[in-house]
């Protein structure tokens, strides 16, 4: 068994829950800005998420979930997570993004996540707070993913890590193969493959014999 963590926004899915969030909230175009800085590494992970929280403080129950409900999966996401577990993978995704938009992604293909870590927008009186809370603001992935190895008693070597942003990096430096979904300028250096589909993620996973070729 090999543990296979994959980023979600950017990476399994093209949407950006926070930009989906904030054009609700009338504050996109500041919200976009913060979330470019963050990827290109010019802020840190946490200072972006609450700086992005703060602005869609306010944001109706109704309307958050309407922005949930938009979040989806890249074409073939769904079919190679199913791949992946059929193979006896255990599949994590590790998001600073929010538990309830990948859950709802997942779901609409009708697969699930052996494991997810992510963070929450809590609510008060049916809006959001306008603050953060969970584990991968403060904490990071290569943390999480060092820790899910420990559990699973998979050696960090058979370890895949995917993603794209700077907020992916410890994850990539650390795990056994680090694969670039058309990653950012700063993140390429430490990715052993680039893709830019997921076909082409499933013939590098078959490269490294993660899968059988088809």
């Amino acid at each position: 068994m090999s543990l296979i963590a994959f980023d979600f926004d950017g990476t399994l899915s093209d949407s950006e829950m926070t930009v989906l969030l904030a054009r609700r909230a009338g504050a996109a175009d500041e919200v976009a800005e913060i979330t470019e800085r963050a990827m290109n590494d010019e802020l840190s992970y946490a200072e972006s998420l609450y700086q992005r929280a703060e602005l869609l403080s306010g944001l109706d129950e109704e309307l958050v979930d309407a922005a949930f409900d938009e979040v989806a999966l890249r074409p073939g996401a769904g079919a190679l997570i199913e791949r992946l577990q059929a193979e006896g993978h255990h599949v994590a995704v590790l998001t600073g993004g929010f538990e309830r938009g990948v859950e709802r992604a997942l779901a609409k293909q009708g697969v699930e996540a052996d494991t997810i870590v992510a963070n929450r927008l809590p609510m008060e009186g049916g809006k959001l707070t306008g603050a953060a809370e969970g584990p991968l603001i403060e904490g990071t992935k290569d943390d999480a993913l060092a820790a899910l190895a420990d559990d699973l008693g998979v050696p960090m070597a058979e370890t895949v890590a995917v993603g794209d942003g700077a907020n992916d990096l410890p994850m990539l430096e650390v795990a056994g193969a680090a694969i670039g979904f058309v990653p950012k300028d700063a993140v390429r250096p430490v990715c052993d493959a680039v893709v830019a589909s997921m076909f082409r993620l499933g013939k590098v996973f078959e490269g490294y014999d993660v899968l059988p070729a088809e």
